[in-house]
């Protein structure tokens, strides 16, 4: 029986197209390291869950943040950001100001497939307080640690709370490869390791 089991992952590992179920979301992290590290189920108790669900994965946030500050006064410009413009945190709650936002990154590495691609939400407990979360999709064969954009869109400070669960990770199999992934252009975010600014 096993044996038919995993040769039915295999087979739905190739297959392709369409949105990832929670068997190859475990099988993938298992066998191919995809996540880690993995909770094989929903960690609820206590905390804003994290773990696999029925079609994704829903990430944590570690404890380092880079909070945006505007007692510079400067331009926000994406192609010459001012590092200056964050204050580095770490800890167990981070107040973000109100009407602001931090940067952080996710708990677990991630490692995406070359035939998958990955788009990111926030979770509906922080959308629900005016928190929202933003991340780029994670494409064919990026890995390292995503750094997210935390929004406070509310004008009352809010509070993150780090190794708990932030963002749900859904995985979509393609109908054939790409023929050119991040990994194969050397993609500026590719590995990265802490929080990320922007980079040109």
């Amino acid at each position: 029986m096993a044996n038919a089991t995993t040769a039915a992952i295999e087979r739905m590992v190739e297959a392709g197209a369409g949105i990832k179920n929670d068997r190859w979301i475990r099988h993938m992290a298992r066998e191919h390291g995809m996540i880690e590290p993995f909770v094989d189920r929903q960690v609820r108790e206590g905390v804003i869950s994290y773990g696999v669900s029925s079609y994704g994965y829903d990430l944590r946030v570690a404890d380092e943040y880079k909070i945006f500050t505007n007692i510079h006064n400067t331009i926000v410009d994406p192609k010459q950001f001012d590092p200056a413009s964050f204050v580095d945190f770490r800890g167990d709650v981070c107040v973000i100001p109100p009407n602001s936002f931090a940067l952080a990154r996710t708990y677990e590495y991630l490692r995406i497939p070359r035939g998958v691609m990955t788009v990111c939400v926030g979770k509906s407990t922080y959308a629900r307080c005016g928190i929202i979360l933003n991340v780029t999709p994670l494409e064919p064969e990026w890995e390292g640690y995503a750094t997210l954009e935390i929004s406070n869109t509310t004008p009352l400070p809010a509070k993150i709370y780090s190794n708990e669960g932030i963002c749900q990770l859904l995985f979509f199999g393609a109908a054939e490869p790409c023929e050119i992934s991040y990994g194969d252009k050397r993609g500026k975010y590719q590995g990265q390791i802490d929080v990320t600014p922007p980079r040109i």
